[in-house]
């Protein structure tokens, strides 16, 4: 399972910082950000989730007000 963000549509409310330690608050720019995470577009940004981390991912990707996280499974589908 990977996520993507998309940095720019982050609107900075930050609630995937509560529910995953794999997003942080960047109070400089108003916008969360994927730590570890690789550039693969302009401003979106993959990691794998760790295993065990699943769930917390799930959680981050869903209270997105803005669906700026998508979580997709090892064959490509999305799943949020």
């Amino acid at each position: 399972m990977h996520v993507e963000f998309d940095r720019d549509t982050c609107v900075g409310m930050y609630q995937c910082v509560a529910e995953w330690d794999a997003f942080e608050k960047d109070m400089d720019a108003g916008k969360a950000t994927l730590v570890g995470g690789e550039e693969v577009d302009a401003d979106t940004y993959s990691l794998e989730v760790p295993e065990g981390e699943e769930l917390d991912a799930k959680f981050a990707a869903r209270t997105c007000p803005v669906d700026a996280i998508r979580l997709y499974d090892d064959d490509g589908e999305q799943l949020i």
